[in-house]
Parts: C-alpha cells; structure tokens; sequence
C-alpha cells in the first residue's frame, strides 16, 4: 500500500489505523532518512495503543519500554548502533518474541536479523518538503482496517 501525505496529521493518522489493525503481536520496521516521520508515526502508533507516558525516541538507549497501554509497545531506534552485537546485548530477540509491538526506527540498517512476517513502513520524501510516500508492506489488511 502507497500513501501519499502532506502533513504531519496526515502521517499520524497513517500511524493510527495501522495500529487499530494490531490485535496482539506485531513487529513494525521503519526505513526512511533523517527528519522523515519516523518517530512521528510511533508516537500516533503509541496514542492509538493508548499509551500515557510521553513516548521519545531511544537514540542513546536502543530501546525504550511503554507497559502502559492496551498492548505493551517496545521502541526501538538502531541508528546509533556500533555493532550488531549491541541489538543482542539489548535483548533484541527476548523482545520480538513477547506479547506486544515492536517498532523498529531504521530497520533497514538491520534488515537481515528483522523477521519475516515483520510489516515495512517506508518513508519516502515526496515532490515537496513537507511531502511524504509511505509505503506499508507485510500482511495487513488492504484497506488498512
């Protein structure tokens, strides 16, 4: 699914039906350069878990933990990783086998250890700055719930 957006609003409201699609587990990867909307669309994804806590993204900490909402969500950020061994370090496979979201901020630099049945949310910069395609991939729904 390709969406084309123009604002931020625009974006979150992506972020949230995807989330209304989530029933238990899912892994979200995210791929797109800086200042794309990545940590935009988590934190709508996180308002639609129902989440209270202020969600940031865990640059410095690889992952940040939200128990606080409907599903638990686990965020991570990979674009301060060294080392592939710093993911495991993390616990990075105890997360994806738990019961909740994760959701993945530059997936793609870590696509080989990202598992197959993971839904791809790719941020492309559209004909203008504050433009946007999103393009979503994995099993959803096609009307995106």
């Amino acid at each position: 699914m390709i969406f084309k957006t123009c604002s931020e609003e625009q974006t979150r409201d992506i972020a949230r039906s995807l989330a209304s699609c989530i029933t238990r587990v899912a892994i979200i990867a995210l791929a797109g350069d800086l200042g794309m909307g990545k940590t935009l669309f988590t934190k709508a994804f996180a308002e639609a878990l129902d989440i209270k806590g202020t969600v940031t993204s865990p640059t410095f900490n690889i992952v940040n933990e939200y128990n606080d909402g409907i599903i638990p969500l686990y965020h991570f950020d990979i674009y301060r990783l060294d080392h592939i061994s710093e993911l495991y370090n993390c616990g990075f496979m105890d997360y994806i086998e738990r019961d909740g979201v994760c959701i993945i901020e530059w997936a793609d630099r870590i696509r080989d250890e990202i598992p197959g049945y993971a839904i791809w949310v790719e941020f492309i910069l559209g004909d203008t700055y504050t433009s946007r395609e999103i393009i979503i991939t994995g099993t959803i729904s096609e009307d995106l719930c």
